[in-house]
C-alpha cells in the first residue's frame, strides 16, 4: 500500500527545489493568468528567505507519496511565540489523497516544536483551495499582520 512520508529536509536539497519550483510556477502562473517564464520563476526564488526555513527559525518539510517528491510546505518563526506558515503545496497529480492534510499537521507539530504557540499566514484570494484547507483546518480571517503585493487575506490559528 502507498503511503505519505513527511520529514523535515534542508531548502537546498533537489527534491525540495523542485517542489519549491513548481509551488512558485502554480502561483505565478494563477496570479498573471499565463504561463511564468523560467526567467521569473528563476527570479521569484531569488531572494525569497527559504534559507531561513531551518531550525532554530524555521522549518521545511518535504512529503512523498510512495517515495516520490510530491508535497512541501515552511515554517517561518516570525517571534518567539508566532510563526508563519509558508509555501504550502502539493503536485497536482498527488491532489486528493489526503496528503495536504497530513502536511498541515505536521506543520503545525513542527512549529510547535520551535516554540510557537499561534500560527498565522497570508495568501491570495484567488487561491480558493488553500484557504479551503486553512479554513478545514481551523484558520479563522484576522487582520493583517503584515504587507506585501501578493497578500490579500490573512489568516491564524491558536496552536
Amino acid at each position: 500500500m502507498t503511503h505519505w512520508t513527511i520529514t523535515p529536509e534542508a531548502v537546498g536539497s533537489a527534491d525540495a527545489g523542485l517542489l519549491r519550483r513548481e509551488y512558485y510556477t502554480e502561483v505565478a502562473s494563477r496570479y498573471w493568468q499565463r504561463p511564468a517564464t523560467r526567467a521569473e520563476i528563476d527570479g521569484g526564488l531569488t531572494g525569497d528567505g527559504a534559507e531561513l526555513l531551518t531550525p532554530p527559525t524555521g522549518q521545511f518539510l518535504v512529503g512523498r507519496y510512495g517515495g516520490d517528491a510530491a508535497a512541501c510546505g515552511g515554517v517561518l518563526m516570525l517571534d518567539a511565540g508566532r510563526a508563519e506558515l509558508t509555501r504550502v503545496f502539493v503536485r497536482p497529480a498527488f491532489r486528493g489523497r489526503k496528503g495536504a492534510d497530513l502536511l498541515m499537521t505536521a506543520l503545525e507539530e513542527g512549529a510547535r516544536g520551535l516554540g510557537a504557540r499561534e500560527m498565522v499566514l497570508n495568501t491570495r484570494l484567488d487561491l480558493v483551495e488553500a484557504r479551503a484547507l486553512y479554513t478545514r483546518h481551523g484558520y479563522e480571517e484576522i487582520p493583517a499582520y503584515c504587507s506585501g503585493p501578493y497578500m490579500e487575506i490573512w489568516y491564524g490559528k491558536t496552536l
